[in-house]
């Protein structure tokens, strides 16, 4: 009968005695006698006969294989990873770091992923602006996974994936812009809208990809015409410095063409006042001379006689001689008289205004010979 039916002895076939007892055996006793009995397996000896030998040496051999096997489920996650465990190759949970433990193979298996590595990708091509030219670009990325269970099972290549998702994203930003803003100032805009399309297009496909720098490293024409860009831009180059030497030589002329026109017309608003002033006062004396002229016109023609005079005589050199016949004869300005007579031919008279005083003696007064004309050095005083 068997050693654990009603009516056996009820004793342990590997010596571990009685099995009233339901606790486990000790682990470390039990190796021991499994290996001694392993031991014996090939010469048949024990209280059993050979047959009963052979049947306890093999039941020790896959108690052995079972412990190996249970075993072979421990592992160990490390920091930045996590541990997908499949029972038959559908998910089950996903683990963190440290130690863990799952049903062995066949029937379950764990995948590894490390979610906190950089993985780069670099892509270079011709593309096609919206100006209908051609750009040799090339970009550089980086990327982590952020979702483990979604890296592994949701698509089959997710990095090939993610090539392609960012190549469809860059001829799509390019494609919007012009060659000139592809080739300056918007790299980094391109950039940044290459970077913003490829992870809408790989969340949209749950590829567990998540996208952390992208930068445009170049943009250049095609080789054929490289020589002929680089014309174009030190053209280019040479029409922004003259454009900031004509605004800096503005900056410079404009302020002092602005205090000039400020300072003339300052200037013209005096004069004007000037002018209008004097026409006012001169106005106003000839308003006042003809009031007294009506009052007395004699004393007020003498007057203005006498006063013209003076004012002429003031402005001259003048010489006075008395004749015998008690006439007298000014000339006005004897010295300058002299020396255009000097210059003068000989045949040419000097001519002479007869100025007439109220005492009915005339005045001679000679005129210089006019040095331009229209200009007179002297005048008739009536």
């Amino acid at each position: 009968m068997p050693w654990n039916q009603p009516g056996g002895d009820n004793k342990d076939p590997w010596g571990g005695g009685n099995r009233n007892n339901q606790g486990p055996p000790d682990l470390d006793e039990l190796l021991k006698k499994i290996t001694a009995k392993l031991g014996n397996l090939g010469g048949g000896k024990g209280k059993g006969g050979g047959g009963n030998a052979g049947s306890a040496g093999l039941v020790g051999v896959l108690l052995l294989g079972a412990i190996l096997w249970l075993a072979s489920g421990f592992y160990i996650v490390s920091e930045g990873e996590r541990g997908l465990v499949l029972r038959f190759g559908a998910y089950q949970y996903e683990t963190g770091p440290g130690p863990h433990w799952h049903i062995p193979a066949p029937v379950e298996r764990v995948e590894i992923v490390n979610i906190d590595q950089v993985r780069s990708y670099q892509h270079r091509s011709s593309m096609l602006t919206q100006d209908e030219n051609i750009v040799d670009i090339s970009l550089a990325a980086q990327y982590r996974v952020k979702d483990a269970r979604a890296y592994t099972f949701n698509v089959r290549n997710p990095d090939m994936t993610l090539n392609q998702a960012v190549e469809s994203a860059l001829r799509e930003a390019v494609g919007k812009s012009k060659m000139d803003f592809v080739l300056n100032e918007g790299r980094p805009e391109i950039a940044a809208l290459s970077k913003s399309l490829t992870q809408q297009m790989l969340d949209a496909y749950g590829t567990g990809l998540e996208i952390t720098t992208m930068n445009l490293q170049q943009s250049q024409p095609p080789e054929q015409v490289q020589d002929a860009f680089n014309d174009a831009i030190k053209a280019r180059e040479d029409n922004v410095r003259f454009v900031n030497e004509a605004e800096a030589y503005a900056n410079s002329v404009v302020p002092i063409a602005r205090g000039e026109s400020a300072r003339v017309i300052e200037e013209a608003k005096a004069y004007k006042e000037q002018v209008v002033s004097r026409a006012q006062g001169e106005a106003q004396r000839f308003t006042k001379l003809l009031s007294a002229y009506r009052m007395a016109p004699d004393v007020t023609r003498e007057r203005l006689y006498l006063e013209t005079v003076e004012t002429v005589l003031a402005r001259t050199s003048k010489v006075v001689m008395d004749t015998k016949n008690g006439n007298s004869m000014m000339y006005l300005p004897v010295d300058k008289i002299i020396q255009g007579a000097a210059t003068l031919p000989a045949a040419t008279p000097l001519p002479e205004i007869n100025i007439p005083s109220p005492t009915g003696n005339a005045v001679r007064v000679p005129r210089e010979r006019e040095p331009r004309a229209g200009r007179r050095t002297s005048r008739e005083v009536r």
